[in-house]
């Protein structure tokens, strides 16, 4: 796809917006990069709009347009919107239990309240574990699936499609911190969603509406899928899938260190359950169109599934449109490169620099540690990315699942032994 003046202006003009904003509304940030609280928690002053938006952004980056439309696509069909739609009731689950007890211990990171249940070699663990698990497989999954994305539409070479976003990401993670990181998800959060939705419509009237979508895909369309699936089991989701969803809404620093910088109680819990409420918008926003995509293109699906979002975009969006379509989805990459970088470089400060080497370290040592960092991680991120590619790894979404499971079941079991002493 070739891009018009018109869609170059667009895209020049919403990051411009973007980034302005950002910018403004975090200039007091700026003024007082001395303080971690500010760079890492946004001086504890998020209100629940903000929240709850960029815990969308956030999560719904590239990894799930490409990842969740490429499995749709693909073997899994609507049924994989059941992450999110389990995700939208567990979300709100643990608004109303964990989080009161976060915010009143005051913690920047989930590892350090594990000190106050067990000891420091248990929060240093989990620390480390976080630290590896961002840095070798979110962070490369988030930055392939962009590369993807940028592939696709510009038909720019797959790795060097990774370094410019991961570039792009270094740079934006290490200015203004958190609060800056939230005010360019909040519009880059709801123009992503909205371009879905477009999408969405505009493949709706290129198969013939929805009689001749639901038709043609009728046995994608099951929510509910056999024990016996190898996928994605009924079985599943009624029980591994919950100890996915403890993790990732409640004890996941990439999503909950926008809770912890919540202004008040009421703030973290009502933006947690707005994110959930969003949430619900995934099926039409993101899973569908990648079963459209299967119907319009097969023959350009057959090898890659992973490619089926920009290629509904590539062939129904109209130039300027487009455009903005475009920098929504390179804005939500850089946004989750950010939010990665900022927890995984949060984690490295304060969980293992602070409490082990420097314990009196100056504020201002601190915030230039964690970007530092934050440079380090997205550099061996970048490296690690175009492996994906292979096909052994079966997708994106397929990666991130398979190696964070390592994981979750532990932290989780870890939390609720605390939760029930």
């Amino acid at each position: 796809m070739n891009f018009s003046s018109l869609d170059i202006l667009s895209f020049i003009g919403f990051f411009a917006f973007v980034v302005g904003l950002s910018v403004w509304k975090s200039r007091r940030a700026r003024d007082h990069t001395e303080n971690s609280a500010d760079f890492f928690l946004a001086g504890r002053g998020l209100a629940w709009p903000l929240i709850g938006i960029s815990i969308v952004a956030a999560n719904i980056s590239t990894e799930q347009m490409v990842g969740m439309a490429g499995q749709a696509a693909g073997k899994v069909g609507l049924a994989v919107s059941a992450w999110q739609l389990t995700g939208s009731v567990g979300i709100v689950i643990i608004a109303m239990t964990l989080l009161p007890r976060f915010l009143r211990a005051g913690i920047y990171t989930m590892p350090e309240f594990l000190e106050y249940r067990y000891n420091a070699a248990a929060r240093t663990l989990m620390a480390v574990l976080t630290i590896l698990i961002y840095t070798l497989v979110v962070l490369p999954a988030v930055l392939y699936s962009g590369g993807v994305t940028l592939h696709t539409l510009t038909g720019l070479d797959l790795t060097l499609a990774v370094w410019i976003i991961g570039l792009i990401g270094a740079v934006y993670s290490t200015f203004g911190g958190l609060k800056a990181i939230a005010w360019a998800d909040l519009v880059q959060g709801l123009a992503l969603l909205a371009g879905g939705l477009l999408v969405f419509g505009l493949g709706l009237k290129a198969v013939g509406g929805w009689g001749a979508f639901t038709a043609h895909n009728a046995d994608k369309l099951h929510m509910v899928l056999p024990a016996a699936n190898p996928d994605l089991p009924w079985t599943g989701i009624v029980s591994g899938m919950w100890i996915v969803i403890l993790y990732y809404c409640g004890l996941n620093q990439f999503i909950v260190q926008r809770n912890l910088a919540a202004r008040t109680l009421r703030d973290g819990q009502l933006g947690m359950v707005f994110a959930g409420a969003l949430w619900l918008l995934v099926p039409f926003a993101i899973v569908m169109p990648g079963l459209i995509a299967r119907q319009l293109y097969p023959d350009q699906l057959a090898e890659r599934s992973d490619a089926a979002f920009p290629t509904l975009i590539a062939q129904l969006i109209q130039p300027g449109v487009r455009g903005i379509i475009c920098a929504a989805i390179a804005g939500a990459v850089t946004s989750t490169l950010a939010s990665l970088v900022n927890s995984a470089s949060t984690i490295a400060t304060m969980d293992v620099y602070r409490r082990w080497l420097k314990p009196d370290a100056s504020q201002t040592r601190l915030v230039w540690l964690g970007r530092t960092l934050t440079v380090a991680c997205m550099l061996v991120g970048c490296v690690i990315a175009p492996a994906i590619a292979d096909p052994k790894f079966e997708g994106v979404f397929q990666f991130i699942q398979v190696f964070q499971g390592y994981i979750w079941p532990g932290i989780v079991a870890v939390f609720l032994f605390w939760h029930a002493g």
